[in-house]
């Protein structure tokens, strides 16, 4: 039975979907941090300790994920979308940053493009979303983790991704695959596989690179300058801080920072430093 380091609580909202969430501290804004492809709420802690002093921090398992339902979903960004903002809806939240890691980054984007009021800012930490793929490198890229699978077990998959997401220390990654194989082993024959597959496919054909202009809310932009994911590397033979920059420039209220000696999953590796950046962002803000 896996336990999270803070007290769940559980909401049902439309479309069948049961969320469990973190719901840790006080104040005027609130801060709802979402997270990334196959992830939990936990891949927050290390902000949400730090954090809570100041603001109301709350963290969702996304369906399908986590301690949140297995039920059969499309699993596509505008699905999670709408799936946040019924949250924001049931809980009666106010006064909202949208914290997204990696898929929750594109999640957190569509959200803000579908339901423009549904928030006051965002905070995008290595988003997916901001690389651009054309028709045959969707195709190639589709091939290559077809051609992963079939030689990977699921487990071992999900420790590759979680660990290169790591710069320098992937040792920081043995407790967090832990608890998600655990969640893993709970679900229903091929679940996982096809929740993953589907989201990889919503992250693709939902993209929000070209509607970037209509986000007007207040943005901060974080990467960490050795992100082993953006760009694939693959396919894409340019760095995770021109693909940053390109993307932030069509934001009409972004600030991009770049953080040294780091890897994708920035907000446990360097978690001092992205809180430093949010506090900071978040009191200019006022």
């Amino acid at each position: 039975m896996i336990t999270y380091p803070y007290k769940t609580h559980q909401v049902s909202l439309p479309a069948n979907c049961n969320i469990a969430y973190i719901d840790e501290g006080s104040g005027e804004k609130t801060l709802l941090f979402i997270h990334g492809l196959a992830n939990y709420a936990p891949v927050w802690k290390k902000n949400i300790d730090e954090l809570r002093k100041y603001y109301r921090c709350i963290a969702i398992d996304l369906p399908g994920n986590g301690l949140s339902d297995q039920n059969t979903h499309p699993f596509g960004m505008k699905f999670f979308a709408d799936c946040i903002y019924n949250f924001i809806t049931a809980l009666k939240l106010k006064d909202i940053c949208l914290v997204g890691h990696s898929m929750g980054g594109q999640i957190a984007m569509t959200t803000m493009i579908k339901y423009p009021g549904c928030a006051e800012s965002l905070i995008l930490c290595a988003p997916a979303g901001f690389e651009q793929f054309t028709s045959l490198e969707k195709t190639m890229y589709y091939g290559s983790i077809h051609l992963l699978d079939y030689f990977s077990s699921d487990e071992h998959s999900l420790r590759t991704v979680v660990e290169s997401s790591f710069y320098r220390n992937n040792k920081q990654a043995e407790g967090i695959v832990a608890e998600l194989v655990g969640i893993m082993k709970t679900y229903k024959s091929n679940y996982y596989r096809k929740m993953v597959e589907a989201c990889i496919k919503g992250m693709m054909e939902e993209p929000v690179y070209n509607k970037l202009h209509l986000i007007q809310q207040p943005t901060l932009v974080l990467f960490g300058k050795n992100d082993a994911l953006i760009p694939n590397k693959l396919i894409h033979h340019t760095t995770t801080e021109k693909i940053a920059a390109h993307a932030a420039k069509k934001m009409q209220h972004c600030h991009l920072e770049i953080i040294p000696d780091c890897g994708h999953f920035l907000q446990w590796e360097k978690a001092g430093d992205v809180n430093r950046h949010m506090i900071l962002f978040l009191e200019n803000e006022k």
